[in-house]
């Protein structure tokens, strides 16, 4: 159809088109009754949505980083640890850094291609959040919350350009070097600072001081750059009821900038979940890659944040100076063995030969080498068949750009290689990202409660799911998807919705959570649904969040002969169910009962 009507140059209409003239029509000409079908139809990757959020990812600014870590990149046209070939680097550069115009940006992109975007999650990343001041981290937040909220009443986007405009003078009036908005040229121009780690002359800190940081010090555009918490609380509690709410806030940073301080700081920005960096939990292994701290610090880390309900979305680094295959088979054991760790989510980055890390002087004296493509199956298919099914493999390998990565492997699909792998011997991941319903069709009366509990160093844990058995989910095109014996959708059970419970086991440091069990997060599964509306045998608005509440419920309150009954014993009952809500769902737990507390919602019990 598309190729029998095109535009009047003969040129075929671009699907994002097609998407934007069938929102301008939709409601007219009878058109209305159509949406979901011809959207989905012509919808682009529709991966990006099929979790159930909107992710929007942006990137702080090339900021100094407290770190010495030997494997990590220094492109001094991006923050810390990022390389400005990557995707969502480029999309950072092509819009100056800035919060507004990554995010009001980003979410024309995804509504364009046809995805809903009224439930975003803004992933903040950028090297050590932590590590910046404090006001540029309220003006950061704050102006990400302003761009969903502008976004939804549709700003004019003449405003949006004047914005850029605008931008650009403050940016050239301060500094010899600025970055433009146009990365190829950009390339060019800081071709002079690029830093070789065969043999490194200056350092990343030191180049980006002399870059952006005193620059902007001295045209006053650090001043720009910052706001009050006031500010940030007036764009939140618009956010509350907005058309496009934020139903998840993370930010990235290292064990050893996490103390009781920082985990109610980032809970006063609205933080739900912290992306950190175990790297390795040797203490040899990290002391000789530089990293700064020791398990200690991460062990520490992950208590604290623990306590305060923060989902913990851990960074494990296979193939490490000083590692091997064998320890890093170990150390991936421990992660989940250890009661001081067992992570939420997890990103495995085997280690990738950058030309502007450290590690390239190691190579070049033959000290460390990059697994071979056998090595790294054999690690990354361990990895995968020993991950419990309460964590999420959100990532397997970097996303790095083949033309960055000096040696080692090349490939960004290893993961299914891995499962490819795993499927032949008879084996199977059991995280939830291999698991998940996705776009798949179910019967509601097939559904299940499932219920796993295990220890933590502060608490115990009871991860409550809804899953169905994979024999009886159709695709789109209404076939079983174990009628295909080739199909890699077939698992045992495909994960619905699942609900995280934090029984704490010792008193924590903040006030609020006294004597309350804490919902560390709840998660309906499949393509995005408006706030609001209900899709027949989809997951979302299926009244499965309000059941998975109503159980948690009963086993905080010790009601429940739950497989997690044993260890409420062991906890005492509570008073409370407290839940560490994001910003846009507190409209949702207020509805359910939930008060609205300094930094949580809590319920009474």
């Amino acid at each position: 159809i598309i190729k029998k009507h095109t535009k009047s140059n003969g040129n075929v209409f671009s699907k994002d088109e097609l998407v934007i003239a069938y929102r301008n029509l939709a409601g007219k000409h009878g058109l209305k009754s159509v949406q979901e079908k011809l959207l989905n139809s012509i919808k682009m990757k529709p991966t990006r949505t099929q979790s159930g959020v909107a992710p929007i990812t942006v990137l702080t600014k090339p900021f100094p980083c407290p770190g010495k870590c030997i494997f990590c990149p220094s492109d001094v046209r991006m923050p810390k640890s990022y390389l400005s070939d990557e995707p969502g680097a480029q999309r950072a550069e092509r819009n100056w850094f800035d919060p507004y115009l990554q995010t009001y940006n980003r979410l024309q992109a995804l509504e364009n291609i046809g995805h809903s975007v009224s439930k975003a999650e803004l992933i903040v990343l950028g090297g050590t959040w932590s590590f910046y001041p404090e006001k540029y981290q309220i003006w950061f937040i704050k102006e990400c919350f302003r761009a969903l909220n502008d976004f939804g009443i549709k700003d004019d986007r003449l405003k949006i350009e004047k914005y850029y405009a605008d931008l650009k003078v403050s940016l050239e009036k301060n500094s010899e070097k600025v970055l433009t908005n146009d990365p190829i040229k950009n390339k060019d121009e800081f071709s002079d600072y690029k830093i070789e780690g065969e043999y490194i002359s200056k350092t990343y800190n030191q180049t980006v001081s002399q870059l952006y940081i005193a620059p902007e010090k001295m045209g006053g555009f650090d001043v720009y750059q910052s706001s009050s918490w006031d500010e940030l609380l007036k764009e939140q509690e618009i956010n509350e009821t907005a058309d496009v709410r934020s139903v998840g806030l993370v930010i990235e940073t290292r064990p050893d900038n996490i103390s009781e301080k920082e985990v109610i700081r980032i809970r006063k920005l609205g933080c739900t979940k912290a992306q950190i960096g175990f790297q390795s939990l040797s203490d040899d292994v990290l002391e000789k890659n530089k990293r700064g701290h020791g398990v200690d610090a991460t062990r520490r880390a992950v208590k604290l944040l623990r306590m305060a309900g923060v989902k913990i979305h851990a960074h494990w680094m296979a193939n490490l100076y000083g590692s091997s295959v064998e320890n890093d088979k170990k150390d991936y054991e421990k992660l989940f063995a250890d009661i001081d760790f067992r992570p939420d989510e997890l990103k495995i980055y085997p280690c990738s030969l950058i030309g502007s890390a450290e590690l390239m002087q190691y190579f070049k004296k033959g000290l460390w080498k990059p697994y071979s493509y056998e090595e790294l199956l054999e690690v990354l298919s361990y990895c995968l068949m020993n991950t419990p099914e309460y964590c999420r493999l959100t990532r397997v390998i970097r996303d790095i750009p083949s033309g960055d990565i000096v040696e080692g492997n090349k490939l960004t699909n290893f993961r299914q290689i891995a499962e490819q792998k795993l499927d032949k011997a008879g084996k199977e991941s059991k995280d939830i990202r291999a698991r998940e319903i996705k776009n798949l069709v179910f019967d509601p009366k097939d559904l299940r409660l499932v219920e796993t509990s295990y220890k933590t160093s502060t608490s115990n844990e009871v991860f409550l799911q809804y899953v169905v058995d994979s024999s009886k989910v159709k695709n789109k095109f209404g076939h079983l998807i174990n009628d295909n014996e080739n199909s890699n959708e077939a698992s045992k059970n495909k994960i619905v919705a699942f609900l995280r419970l934090s029984l704490p086991t010792e008193k924590g440091f903040i006030d609020e959570l006294e004597n309350s069990a804490i919902i560390r997060e709840i998660h309906v599964y499949g393509a995005v649904v408006d706030v609001g509306k209900k899709r027949g045998e989809k997951s979302q608005h299926l009244g499965l969040g309000k059941k998975l509440i109503e159980r948690a419920i009963e086993i905080a309150s010790g009601e429940s002969g739950s497989v997690a009954s044993g260890k409420i014993k062991e906890s005492g009952r509570y008073k409370n169910l407290a839940v560490i809500s994001a910003i846009g769902t507190k409209e949702y737990y207020r509805k359910r009962g939930f008060k609205d507390g300094e930094l949580y919602q809590i319920m009474s019990i």
